[in-house]
């Protein structure tokens, strides 16, 4: 599939079959992630892969209950390192650039799940200390981003997005 039906065809699925996701495809994935552009090339980030159902479920609870983190047989959670940032760019580099970093990492991650057949969903509603406690992250790492992935057993309608000309500026 091209670019641009690729992210045409991506949309927020949050219901999951009751379908493990095959080691190769969890893989691939990880390594688009791996790719992902980061300033500096620093890859001030780090991604946490739940798989027990556990694990899951303390994540469900953090983000406000939204059940379907837990019903998803994988979740990945995205965490800026701002530390490694800093290191090159001070308090920009703390601030905002190791936070960018996962949040491309998570999107890359969102267009691979889609390449695979597979269905996901940001979540950015959660308590940061509850997740920090449920997965036992290091000091220092910032939780950014939950993402669930399955197999979806919904088909959302694509969601409408703003005309260019209301969204698109030039000078």
């Amino acid at each position: 599939m091209d670019f641009f039906t690729l992210t045409e065809k991506r949309q927020s699925v949050r219901s999951y079959l009751d379908r493990e996701i095959e080691a190769d495809k969890v893989s691939d994935l990880l390594q688009v992630v791996n790719r992902a552009p980061s300033a500096g090339n620093l890859q001030a980030f780090e991604v946490v892969v739940a798989r027990s159902s556990a694990a899951r479920r303390s994540l469900a609870t953090a983000a406000g209950q939204q059940e379907f983190v837990a019903q998803a047989p994988l979740a990945l959670v995205f965490c800026a390192h701002p530390a490694r940032s800093s290191q090159k760019y001070q308090a920009r580099g703390e601030q905002l650039y190791s936070i960018q970093d996962a949040t491309i990492a998570c999107t890359y991650a969102m267009l691979a799940a889609t390449a695979l057949g597979l269905a996901s969903v940001w979540v950015g509603a959660f308590d940061a200390k509850q997740v920090r406690t449920a997965l036992h992250l290091p000091a220092g790492w910032l939780p950014i981003a939950i993402l669930p992935l399955g197999y979806p057993a919904e088909s959302p309608r694509q969601t409408l997005r703003r005309k260019l000309d209301d969204l698109v500026h030039e000078l």
